[in-house]
């Protein structure tokens, strides 16, 4: 039974593929399997999964007939694994190479926490433009404000994954699986970290914040107000979750020189 179950869901993710399948195979720490669900791709990322799993038998692949999004896919993957630890991979990112037993090894001696992530530089076709490092030991009332964890550079323990239900399939998730992931971890008084160690890099366009629909925004703010209630945090808090209510009011240039100047401040 291998250690480690990393888990990666993909769709049309060609482009960026290989890199991060490689990342992941060319790891120090070994001792894992890679768990990868084909999303009813339809550019050729088919061809390219069944070559990697031919060639290297730690790959597993699952295939979904019709697109289920990432919650099912991952899901799907995580009914699959035996590892002990499950660590999460996108299909347009790679980890640096010493990403896994890093993790492992910050888990191995900090039983406390239920789940690991990493600092991450933001890349796109330029190179790295910022980097984000995210709160080292946030609490639940962190937790709740923002996204706090970059999701596919976290690592996770198995058993307490499964207890918490693995991530929930709905369409309002559809963009923030990870936030309802993390919030329901500490519904349970499981705790995560950061290691403040760029250990991941995250495919992101400069511009993509203006990209994001407003159904999605609206979607975030009804599940944090949501959350709010069931972790049982102060009426007030609820400010927070209307904060995606002024972004959509706000002018895109205006969000997106706010972003850049805070990605940014990691490079200095």
């Amino acid at each position: 039974m291998p250690k480690v179950s990393v888990i990666m869901g993909v769709y049309n993710g060609k482009n960026g593929l290989k890199r991060a399948i490689d990342s992941i195979l060319n790891q120090t720490f070994e001792d894992f399997e890679f768990l990868i669900c084909d999303d009813a791709s339809t550019d050729g990322s088919s061809e390219i999964l069944k070559a990697y799993a031919f060639r290297d038998r730690r790959i597993k692949i699952f295939t979904n007939r019709k697109n289920r999004k990432l919650a099912a896919s991952l899901n799907r993957c995580i009914r699959a694994a035996s590892g002990e630890y499950i660590a999460r991979m996108d299909d347009d990112d790679y980890s640096h190479r010493e990403r896994l037993a890093k993790q492992v090894a910050f888990l191995e001696q900090h039983p406390e926490y239920a789940f690991v992530g990493t600092a991450a530089a933001r890349f796109d076709k330029n190179g790295i433009w910022g980097k984000s490092f995210g709160t080292a030991y946030p609490d639940l009332k962190q937790c709740y404000k923002k996204v706090q964890f970059i999701h596919p550079s976290v690592m996770m323990r198995s058993d307490l994954l499964r207890e918490v239900g693995g991530y929930t399939e709905n369409k309002e998730n559809e963009r923030s699986q990870d936030y309802d992931l993390w919030c329901k971890f500490y519904q349970k008084g499981y705790q995560g970290c950061n290691l403040q160690e760029t250990l991941f890099y995250y495919r992101e366009s400069q511009r993509s914040i203006q990209k994001r629909k407003k159904r999605y925004r609206i979607d975030f703010l009804k599940k944090q107000l949501r959350w709010r209630r069931r972790l049982k945090l102060p009426v007030w808090y609820d400010i927070y979750a209307w904060i995606e209510v002024y972004k959509i009011m706000m002018p895109n240039f205006i969000l997106l020189h706010m972003r850049k100047r805070r990605l940014q401040k990691g490079l200095s």
